[in-house]
């Protein structure tokens, strides 16, 4: 059984912590979804179109300059939250084949019974370890592979390395798409040194975030995009630009300057990202 409309906030222990369900008192059957006070997703049961958090609306800029509009995509997502992206990918481009990985196996019944997602036989979901997940599939076997995966805040070290992006390059169509969504605040070493290890296996990357987390000065979400051909960077910085929190996009020569010659990440010396600081995620409201 699916939320109701008007129920208030739930919470349940999960495998990573404790998950918090919140009403959005702004749409009528809508969600917060956080794991330690940590929001993971938002996700509006009636329109999987909204998107609330502006680095997923990010994310979808890019999906949606991946293809024509309203084209089926082969899509793989790596953490799977409240399923926000794969129940926009479904709605916005129908016949899409998308396969979700999440870890966490109470928080994903956590979210099937409070945050049903309509039944699709082209999308699969399985509880399951990220790395483990991309090694088993196929080359050429998916057109986009976006990457969230998050331990309550953190980002594990397992998929920050120079290996694991090579496994996603290996599984994408030669066209095809990958897609980062990162934390990271001052001095921003976690970004720099990911966009470093994205740029040893793609030719072409960009870097979308708020200007104050790229000039260092807070805590925030950076969204990276890579591929084997050239990015519609114009279009993209366009989209992010006009969003109701504008973005920046870097490329090129700025996005070298930005990464200042940071090591490429290898499973030898990969670590978990940094926790955000300290009372980032205030409480909100029931």
């Amino acid at each position: 059984m699916g939320r109701q409309r008007g129920q208030g906030r739930v919470v349940a222990q999960i495998g990573s912590g404790v998950a918090e369900l919140l009403p959005d008192h702004d749409r009528p059957n809508a969600y917060t979804l956080l794991v330690d006070g940590a929001p993971q997703s938002h996700v509006d049961l009636d329109d999987p179109t909204y998107l609330e958090f502006e680095y997923v609306r990010r994310v979808a800029a890019s999906l949606d300059l991946t293809a024509p509009p309203l084209m089926p995509l082969r899509v793989l997502h790596l953490g799977g939250g409240g399923l926000t992206l794969a129940r926009y990918v479904a709605a916005s481009r129908p016949g899409s084949r998308q396969r979700v990985v999440e870890a966490d196996a109470k928080l994903l019944d956590f979210v099937r019974t409070h945050l049903p997602w309509p039944a699709d036989p082209k999308l699969k979901v399985r509880v399951g370890d990220a790395r483990t997940e991309l090694a088993k599939a196929a080359e050429d076997s998916f057109d986009v592979v976006i990457v969230d995966v998050f331990a309550g805040a953190r980002t594990p070290a397992s998929v920050r390395s120079v290996e694991f992006v090579e496994q996603a390059a290996r599984v994408l169509h030669p066209d095809g798409r990958y897609l980062v969504n990162m934390t990271d605040g001052p001095p921003l070493g976690l970004a720099k040194a990911q966009v470093a290890t994205v740029a040893g296996v793609f030719p072409e990357v960009c870097l979308v975030a708020d200007s104050s987390v790229l000039r260092g000065r807070r805590f925030g979400n950076l969204v990276l995009t890579a591929a084997n051909t050239v990015l519609p960077t114009a279009a993209l910085a366009r989209r992010v630009a006009g969003d109701w929190f504008p973005g920046r996009l870097l490329a090129g020569a700025d996005l070298t300057r930005f990464s200042g010659g940071a090591a490429v990440v290898t499973d030898a010396d990969a670590t978990p990202s940094a926790a955000p600081p300290a009372g980032m995620f205030g409480p909100l409201p029931d």
